[in-house]
């Protein structure tokens, strides 16, 4: 599928809107999706820099659209989309925790709306039948993800699944918000001398093969291999930290990896703990030594993940995040039959 300027700024010209914004569309090149032509109105999350869409495996094109404010000379909201011609499916995004719109601060439903018309009437062109949209938390950037959400209802789309997120609020104090079991755990730590480490990259493969050893002896296998894993340290080295829980003899007692998502957000991607560990919840010093770190960052949210609603929810795991005092929200994902 070959996209041009030309048909872009027709589409969006069929939508009554000022005539300073437009929609640019680009296909992905050898080097990846292409950057948007005028500077972001706002900062990408990680997942949505080309740059990162670039790593993500896709056999098929990406289309970037782009939602420009020409008199501004800004870019106010993204879509990347990965097509699948041979099934008629288009999704956002490839293999990442989220993809869909990002949007600027004042994006109206109005404006959403053509940037969404020009993205499904150019998939409509392409022979794509279906659209599967993941979003982000709504935690992330509440107003945006509240307008995506409407607009996207107000286009057809239908929530195909609802989960349920939880995060910490770094602005508040980490062991106040403990629930009585967790703290007693968390003092136990404390005396048993275990404490929270920052662990440099190149311990990454011994880091990876006990998260994986922690995982499977709960029955879990891990997202993605260690090769993929070491790619993203290696390309975003700023964003991607190994830290962990050391007993007093220096063995682990628990791991992450964490992802910086933003400025404001700090993602508990791959937390393990070994079940040996199990009386003392090393992980609830983990997550102290998280929240402290964001907190020094000036972040607003440490995300703590999802668990679903509409299948079986993990019920163990939901009741310890809310017992970390974690603040539950919503993240969606949609589809739509475009064809």
């Amino acid at each position: 599928m070959k996209v041009t300027d030309s048909f872009a700024a027709a589409e969006a010209g069929t939508v009554h809107e000022p005539a300073s914004l437009a929609v640019f569309v680009a296909e992905s090149g050898p080097k990846g999706p292409a950057p948007p032509r005028l500077p972001l109105a706002f900062e990408s999350f990680l997942y949505l820099r080309p740059e990162h869409q670039a790593l993500q495996p896709a056999t098929e094109p990406v289309l970037s659209f782009y939602l420009e404010e020409t008199a501004a000379g800004l870019t106010v909201a993204q879509l990347h989309i990965v097509l699948d011609a041979g099934s008629s499916v288009a999704r956002s995004p490839a293999q990442a925790p989220f993809g869909a719109v990002q949007l600027a601060a004042g994006v109206t439903v109005k404006q959403l709306h053509r940037l969404l018309a020009v993205a499904e009437s150019t998939l409509q062109q392409g022979g794509i039948r279906k659209l599967v949209l993941r979003g982000y938390p709504f935690a992330y950037d509440p107003a945006g993800a509240a307008g995506l959400a409407e607009t996207l209802r107000q286009r057809g789309y239908r929530v195909a699944l609802a989960e349920q997120n939880y995060h910490l609020d770094p602005c508040q104090g980490y062991e106040t918000r403990l629930h009585p079991s967790e703290r007693r755990r968390l003092h136990k730590c404390r005396r048993f001398g275990l404490h929270f480490e920052q662990e440099p990259p190149f311990l990454l493969p011994r880091a990876y093969d006990f998260i994986r050893a922690c995982r499977q002896e709960r029955g879990q296998e891990l997202s993605l291999p260690l090769a993929r894993v070491q790619e993203l340290f290696q390309r975003f080295p700023r964003e991607h930290f190994l830290f962990s829980v050391r007993q007093p003899d220096g063995e682990w007692a628990a791991l992450t990896v964490a992802i910086q998502v933003s400025a404001r957000v700090l993602y508990n991607f791959y937390p393990a703990s070994s079940l040996r560990c199990n009386s003392l919840s090393p992980v609830v010093m983990l997550n102290e030594g998280l929240h402290a770190f964001a907190q020094a960052s000036g972040m607003v949210v440490l995300d703590l993940g999802t668990s679903t609603l509409d299948s079986a929810p993990n019920a163990s795991l939901l009741r310890f995040k809310r017992h970390l005092g974690g603040v539950a929200g919503l993240r969606l994902s949609w589809e739509k039959l475009i064809g």
